[in-house]
């Protein structure tokens, strides 16, 4: 294709890209005359040709806006407040028993590190199932996906609480992890359908402050429980919260998503509907958009560092702190998790807001046009400088026993406060830019696929990296990693268009070819 061809052909899909927001708008600006709706002026900012070269309008504008009006405010703070609840629950499961560690291994006569590699398989797990949930939804709808987990995430609690040896412990741990990861990837996409892209990220910030929140106060809770009472003591408030989000997700949680029916099926063969099926739920294909994208690849490394960082600084707390600052007590070290775990919901106020005003300023520079990419210039400061930074001060303070108590406190509490100001853009971006495409569930699965195999390495590398280098060197690995993904954020901000440009048109040749396949039966299969 010539260099000219190549720019006219560019031109028009800008043209017809602004022509169809413009549409849009002008549907949206008689809906709301219609229903007498007060309209916030920056959600419908009028599109206009320029002669400036601006980039092209994303290709996942709202063309079925409606979709977001299904539901009243009051019902979506609703939907919002059972999704983050239910967020709280996995991820505090992976934590809850750091403090009691000791305490398990004694009761099966094994080590500590035995029972600190079933949380690092508990995080493997996690991300292992978020290739499977995010289809399953897809096909079989969020609702049903949801409440089906959370009975299970219920169900293997009481197993882990009653685990009569350690192999049923094991078992029961990862049971619960593959569970737990449906609340996370299922309970994102619910939201990217009920909240339009520039308000979605502060809906987002409320649901991943669970995920955040809940990491960081489980060792004190963990502590306080263990002081006191049995380990087992733990999985029971495990499953009487997982009950109470089965409930929860029973009564106020509706269905979201439309999804897959018998009738999209009716005119397909057995065998034709069996190729489909399988193409739509496989979990290779989660795993391998993660490759065809270059985009979802560097931001689900982000996503990783992230959570590479926040659980190799949570888990060694017990075993780095306790000896530098003489603490004897759970209670006493639980303490210290409260900081992060404060940072994160001081960051839950400010980071989604933060990330849709990014949006919507960088909407108004671009005269309407909303390009995905925007999103995650808001997070680069924080990935790049600010997290690594705090971890930077925290390590190495710890190693040269200097700053006292109030040093380390301090760098996770800000760390906390930074990492709310990067999940939000990270997770909003995932859920819009495969959208249209009906795609945004599998985004967010690969997403989650990469932060919890990164948490599982750290999870289960720091002790013994920490053991070998020191605290201080680790910290230094796990800054560098983070500065490296926050690179590789930037990068997508100013090429993250053209990626996708160049592995939609791949991926729809592709697609057309299977298309064709599909078509043909083999004989022996026809009915």
């Amino acid at each position: 294709m010539s260099p000219t061809t190549s720019k006219a052909s560019s031109e028009e899909r800008r043209s017809q890209s602004w022509a169809n927001e413009s549409e849009i708008q002008r549907s949206q600006s008689q809906r709301s005359q219609r229903d007498g709706a007060t309209v916030n002026s920056l959600d419908h900012v009028r599109s206009h040709v320029s002669h400036h070269d601006m980039p092209v309008t994303d290709d996942f504008q709202e063309v079925d806006a409606e979709q977001y009006l299904r539901f009243s405010p009051a019902r979506k703070a609703i939907i919002v407040g059972v999704l983050s609840f239910c967020s709280f629950l996995a991820p505090i499961s992976s934590t809850s028993i750091l403090a009691a560690i000791p305490e398990v291994a004694k009761t099966y006569n094994t080590t500590g590190s035995v029972i600190n590699a079933s949380n690092a398989l508990y995080m493997a797990f996690m991300g292992i199932a978020a290739p499977f949930w995010g289809p399953f939804s897809q096909v079989w709808g969020r609702r049903p996906v949801f409440l089906v987990s959370a009975f299970l995430f219920f169900a293997f609690s009481i197993g882990t609480a009653l685990a009569p040896n350690l192999p049923a412990y094991y078992i029961f741990r990862v049971l619960t992890a593959f569970q737990g990861t449906s609340f996370l990837v299922v309970g994102s996409s619910a939201l990217g359908d009920v909240y339009e892209p520039r308000a979605r990220a502060t809906a987002l910030g409320w649901f991943l402050s669970g995920t955040l929140i809940g990491p960081a106060f489980g060792p004190f809770i963990g502590g306080v429980i263990v002081t006191f009472r049995s380990w087992r003591v733990i999985f029971w408030l495990q499953a009487a919260l997982g009950g109470t989000g089965t409930l929860l997700v029973f009564f106020f949680f509706p269905e979201t998503y439309p999804h897959l029916t018998k009738g999209d099926m009716t005119d397909k063969t057995m065998w034709q509907k069996a190729k489909y099926l399988w193409h739509r739920i496989s979990p290779l294909q989660v795993a391998l958009m993660l490759f065809k994208y270059p985009n979802l690849f560097c931001t689900g490394l982000a996503a990783g560092a992230l959570v590479w960082n926040q659980y190799s600084l949570l888990t060694p707390i017990r075993y780095v702190l306790n000896p530098r600052f003489h603490l004897t007590s759970p209670i006493q070290t639980g303490l210290f998790y409260i900081a992060p775990g404060c940072g994160y919901i001081i960051g839950t106020f400010m980071g989604g807001r933060w990330a849709d005003h990014t949006v919507k300023k960088w909407i108004r520079k671009r005269g309407g046009v909303r390009v995905p990419e925007d999103r995650l210039k808001s997070c680069l400061i924080f990935l790049g400088v600010v997290i690594p930074g705090c971890i930077l001060v925290y390590g190495w303070t710890v190693e040269k026993a200097v700053g006292g108590i109030p040093v380390p406190v301090l760098a996770m509490f800000f760390q906390g406060v930074a990492q709310l100001f990067c999940f939000p853009s990270l997770n909003t971006y995932s859920l819009d830019v495969m959208q249209s495409s009906g795609r945004s569930a599998e985004v967010v699965a690969g997403s989650y696929l990469f932060r919890y195999v990164f948490g599982a390495l750290g999870s289960g590398l720091v002790l013994p990296a920490v053991e070998a280098m020191g605290v201080g060197w680790f910290s230094t690995i796990s800054a560098l990693f983070l500065v490296a993904s926050g690179a590789c954020v930037w990068l997508t901000t100013v090429f993250g268009d053209q990626w996708r440009d160049k592995a939609e048109k791949r991926n729809q040749r592709k697609a057309e070819e299977r298309t064709e396949q599909i078509q043909q039966d083999p004989p022996k299969v026809e009915t």
